[in-house]
């Protein structure tokens, strides 16, 4: 394979209006070799192979996808061990090596994330009136008793209306969270249908592959009362800070269908408005 600075003079030379046979020449190369390297787009002359040829993996490659498939779908502390599936394999048969399983499975995975990164999404723009709201916190320094402090800020918004309750606490904990939630429905005067939240440690304790989560326990008791049930939360990476915005159906950010609870239903204009 030719290196970039030869191929950049070939194209060069090419350029000048030196033949391509005097190129051949003094760079002892083919004529095949200048042609390519002159036609190549962006001077590209590395090597792509169009099919991977599987002389012993291709009587079971179904096999072998398969038991990628079932893997996929175990829980995390279930997964196999790429030896595991290769030790299947030749139990049933299959006499390749463990590297050609292990290249095979990385490729499979790979393209199988590749396929997740491109699957459509949206993010609705319009809501109705009452119908979410999002949960976030930030970081702020301010001064206090000529003292400077770094204090966590609870930001509460209607997603329609676009209004905001924003309450400061010195910490970032689940007292201070569930107080948060039980000012802003105060100030709103009822609870929206919907809250869309992030992977705050204080909502979330662990997050797996896709919309697998494991919700903190305290979080769903409070969340419980809001919706009645618990099958409606969701939760994914993050989509920016104060995007205000619901996620598409992936899933992005945690989605709880609510109920009147923390509040009273005293303000229903103010919902209306939000």
């Amino acid at each position: 394979m030719l290196v970039l600075e030869t191929v950049l003079r070939i194209r060069r030379e090419h350029a000048a209006g030196k033949a391509i046979k005097a190129i051949m020449r003094d760079l002892h190369l083919s004529r095949k070799v200048v042609r390519k390297a002159i036609r190549s787009p962006e001077a590209d002359m590395s090597y792509r192979r169009e099919v991977q040829p599987l002389p012993k993996l291709g009587p079971f490659q179904a096999r072998l996808n398969v038991l990628l498939e079932e893997d996929e779908a175990r829980p995390r502390r279930e997964k196999l061990r790429i030896t595991r599936i290769h030790d299947l394999l030749l139990r049933e048969g299959f006499d390749g090596s463990y590297d050609a399983v292990r290249r095979y499975a990385a490729r499979w995975r790979q393209a199988r994330r590749r396929d997740v990164m491109d699957a459509p999404a949206f993010i609705p723009l319009l809501f109705q009136p009452g119908e979410a709201y999002q949960f976030d916190w930030s970081h702020e320094d301010v001064e206090i008793a000529g003292l400077p402090v770094r204090v966590k800020v609870a930001h509460v918004r209607l997603c329609a209306s676009r209004t905001m309750f924003v309450r400061a606490y010195p910490r970032e904990t689940q007292e201070m969270l569930f107080d948060a939630h039980a000012r802003a429905f105060a100030f709103f005067g009822g609870v929206p249908t919907r809250g869309i939240y992030d992977n705050m440690k204080t909502a979330v304790t662990s997050v797996f592959t896709g919309k697998e989560r494991v919700f903190n326990r305290r979080f769903l008791v409070m969340a419980n009362p809001l919706h009645g049930r618990t099958d409606g939360v969701f939760a994914g990476s993050r989509l920016g800070e104060g995007s205000g915005r619901e996620p598409g159906a992936d899933g992005t950010r945690p989605v709880l269908p609510a109920t009147p609870a923390l509040c009273q239903h005293g303000g229903a204009e103010r919902l209306a408005g939000g």
